[in-house]
């Protein structure tokens, strides 16, 4: 990770879905539904990081009823989805929550993500991110959307801050 110095100030997580939390594929259903395919590992990443105090949420432009029921199954309460404009959702999102941007760690992998990252104390991505993030990202992870790159970084941070192995990590 580039921007050491924030390592040890991240209380919060915040993940785009499509392409970070997801593999970026939509599979449509004859209703209309999206269906999405995300990674176990991630998501019990995602859930030893809430247990143990960390700021969890979700900043998507994308939107359906299973995103939301995913994160509500991990514990994640702080689900926006249908998001236009990211930026302001991350401001609004840091003042409710009385954090400071270097206290967090945002991953994602588009456009739509860029101002986030740039704002975000640490702004990550996954290896199959677009060019343009990639070029600003503090750190690429070596796994591509849905496929372990929010296990990476939560567990980078979480390690470093020696929260990783704690008594909540053998309990689900």
């Amino acid at each position: 990770m580039k921007n050491l110095a924030n390592i040890t100030k991240i209380k919060c997580f915040i993940f785009d879905y499509d392409g970070v939390l997801s593999d970026g594929k939509v599979y449509m259903l004859p209703n209309g539904e999206g269906l999405r395919k995300t990674d176990v590992k991630d998501g019990y990443a995602l859930h030893h990081a809430a247990k143990n105090g960390y700021k969890v949420a979700v900043i998507s432009g994308g939107s359906g009823d299973n995103m939301r029921l995913r994160m509500k199954h991990l514990g994640i309460q702080d689900v926006f989805l249908g998001v236009s404009y990211k930026i302001e959702a991350f401001e609004d999102y840091l003042l409710s929550n009385d954090l400071k941007e270097e206290e967090v760690l945002f991953m994602g992998d588009d456009i739509p993500d860029y101002e986030v990252i740039k704002r975000a104390g640490i702004g990550a991505c996954p290896t199959n991110a677009a060019v343009e993030i990639k070029a600003i990202a503090d750190y690429i992870s070596p796994f591509s959307g849905g496929n372990g790159c929010v296990r990476d970084v939560i567990e980078q941070i979480m390690k470093i801050q020696g929260k990783w192995m704690s008594d909540t990590a053998f309990v689900w």
